[in-house]
């Protein structure tokens, strides 16, 4: 005996030219043609609405991003002013020492008063910089390292062991959170022997 079986999960589907070479008349063309225009416009209607759907989630995720975008702008500028109200904060000592030392009678201020003044504004103004990570090159008589220093000239060693140090800073240098500013320009020795 033999089984023959059919599976149910496929569609029966015929063409015209089924129809036609399995003996149909032209009535059955045409059931077989009004048949595949239904399952076309069935299959149009599910690409549309799936299109429809991709189009939405498209649409959503779009605006998403866009409010992301502009929400991390935002907070970015703000945490850029709250560093910047945080230093200044810490600097408005320093200014009004300034201000102090700007509205002095000069002819009633020695020299030495308003040089140990200033110093005395340097120091606060520095000591105020390096709480806010800032940390001063100040290479003397150490060994010319040319991530830090920026060589201007040479001058002579009096020894071979002075060979490659700092004889002289003209300017200093600073680091901030271990990103090099500015670096120290620096006079190194030379040995010639």
């Amino acid at each position: 005996m033999t089984d023959q079986h059919t599976d149910s999960t496929e569609p029966l589907t015929a063409t015209p030219a089924d129809a036609m070479s399995a003996g149909g008349d032209e009535g059955a063309v045409s059931e077989v043609l009004q048949a595949s225009d239904e399952e076309a416009g069935l299959v149009t209607a599910a690409l549309e609405a799936q299109l429809a759907e991709q189009k939405d989630k498209y649409v959503r995720l779009y605006a998403e991003f866009d409010n992301f975008r502009r929400r991390a702008a935002k907070e970015r500028q703000e945490a850029e002013h709250r560093g910047m109200q945080h230093l200044l904060r810490g600097l408005l000592d320093t200014i009004d020492d300034i201000a102090r030392f700007a509205h002095v009678d000069p002819t009633a201020t020695d020299a030495k008063t308003l040089v140990d003044g200033v110093a005395l504004v340097e120091r606060n103004l520095l000591k105020s910089l390096a709480g806010h990570g800032l940390e001063v090159v100040n290479p003397e008589g150490a060994r010319f390292d040319p991530a830090l220093h920026e060589a201007i000239t040479t001058a002579p060693a009096p020894s071979a062991e002075q060979d490659g140090c700092v004889a002289q800073v003209y300017q200093v240098g600073y680091v901030l959170a271990g990103v090099m500013l500015r670096p120290a320009r620096v006079v190194v020795h030379q040995w010639n022997g």
